[in-house]
């Protein structure tokens, strides 16, 4: 990615990034790669079909505007928004991180996503003492009570640790990054909690709306949740769980 000061995307250029991210075979080096070839998502999709056939796929189409034109719209009548990685309002230390999300989907105060992060995750099925620390925890952080003023928290919206850390920071400010997209609320036991965070924090999600969260995309999330924090702390996890490899991401 090229160094460049926030600029926000135009219409017709947040409709054309889309439709590059959404095409296969395109994750976010390869966008950025196009990008930087091509000078332009559209320039850009124009030549994939070639550059497809000179890769030896003659049936290669890329992802089609009118999806692109429905996923825009469902995101709007949801209130959510979709954000550049070059706008001002994306995360700046998620910017910062390489192979960050082009774009992604976002609801709710998002003035929270410049604000100081630090993340707290852990293990699913935690005990009680650990959920009453995540909770304490996340609350002293976001009223400074650790020395760090104006702190946000993050974390995946999982059951137990995740969901507890989000708890205890709803009065001060929390970030949910959803392994799905950003409609799709996983456990179904969270459903409350996520609209709340709706209305007071932050929704985050790279995938689609209406993607059903799987195991493969629960490490996509861990690495965007570490990304956009300055620190991951971890509570009760097993030593090979997503939380450390959050963690470990972080260090990284």
């Amino acid at each position: 990615m090229r160094e460049q000061l926030p600029t926000p995307l135009s219409d017709t250029e947040r409709l054309s990034w889309l439709m590059l991210i959404r095409s296969e075979n395109v994750g976010p080096m390869t966008f950025y790669r196009l990008l930087e070839q091509f000078g332009s998502a559209e320039n850009a999709m124009a030549a994939l079909p070639d550059l497809a056939r000179q890769g030896g796929r003659r049936d290669y189409r890329p992802f089609p505007a009118s999806q692109a034109e429905t996923e825009l719209a469902t995101l709007e009548r949801m209130g959510a928004s979709l954000i550049g990685y070059t706008e001002p309002e994306y995360p700046p230390l998620l910017r910062a991180m390489e192979g960050a999300p082009p774009l992604i989907s976002a609801k709710g105060a998002l003035h929270l996503l410049s604000r100081t992060t630090i993340a707290v995750v852990g293990a699913r099925n935690a005990s009680a003492n650990g959920l009453g620390f995540a909770r304490k925890l996340s609350t002293g952080l976001g009223r400074g009570g650790f020395g760090v003023q104006d702190v946000v928290i993050a974390s995946g919206l999982a059951r137990g640790i995740d969901a507890a850390a989000h708890q205890g920071a709803l009065e001060t400010g929390t970030i949910a990054v959803l392994a799905g997209g950003i409609d799709m609320v996983y456990p179904a036991e969270n459903t409350r909690l996520h609209d709340e965070i709706a209305e007071r924090g932050v929704l985050l999600a790279e995938m689609s709306v209406g993607t059903k969260p799987t195991a493969r995309l629960f490490p996509v999330r861990n690495r965007i949740i570490s990304g956009l924090s300055r620190g991951v702390i971890v509570v009760e996890a097993s030593p090979r769980s997503g939380s450390l490899i959050t963690a470990r991401t972080a260090l990284d």
